[in-house]
């Protein structure tokens, strides 16, 4: 393995980022909620996989993964705790239905499945509450992850989105 001269700094460059790190949304908007605004762009553009009537889905544009989906309540509340049944039946409906459909698209050998509650436990969008849903295979940790701290996710999520929109829709009418 290359050793790097003593205080020799590598650099990956990722400035379509900086809107997220600035907490500004796709709105221009300083400290709006993200996954709000997302709900007034058009689903292609916003990478809305599924409209429920309670909660939707839409692919993460910084994925662990490929197919990396949240289930996400249209209400702006922070905890699960403050949900009505209405809209935690519905996100489990949803949850359900994403795993058939990264089942069907990918073939995953498992899956990550979480809520991050608070900043604490490494919510990056704190006042929102979300369900994260992130396929695995046996290797996707590889050494690119651990010799060089680097993810490397194989399709655009353009194409994730195209792939994953119609088996939703599937895996909800059966």
């Amino acid at each position: 393995m290359k050793s790097w001269p003593k205080g020799w700094l590598s650099i990956l460059w990722a400035p379509w980022r900086m809107a997220y790190l600035s907490n500004i949304t796709s709105t221009g908007e300083p400290g709006a909620c993200v996954l709000c605004e997302a709900l007034k762009l058009g689903d292609d553009e916003a990478l809305i996989v599924y409209r429920g009537s309670r909660a939707y889905v839409i692919l993460n544009r910084y994925p662990y993964n490929t197919g990396h989906l949240m289930i996400v309540p249209y209400r702006h509340v922070s905890s699960i705790e403050d949900l009505d049944e209405e809209e935690i039946v519905e996100m489990g409906r949803l949850l359900k239905a994403s795993l058939k459909a990264l089942r069907e698209a990918y073939s995953p050998q498992g899956f990550n499945i979480g809520i991050n509650i608070g900043e604490a436990a490494g919510a990056g969008i704190p006042g929102h509450v979300h369900l994260h849903v992130v396929p695995r295979w046996f290797g996707d940790t590889n050494y690119m992850v651990v010799t060089g701290g680097v993810k490397v996710i194989p399709q655009l999520l353009e194409d994730t989105l195209k792939t994953l929109k119609p088996l939703m829709v599937k895996a909800l009418k059966g």
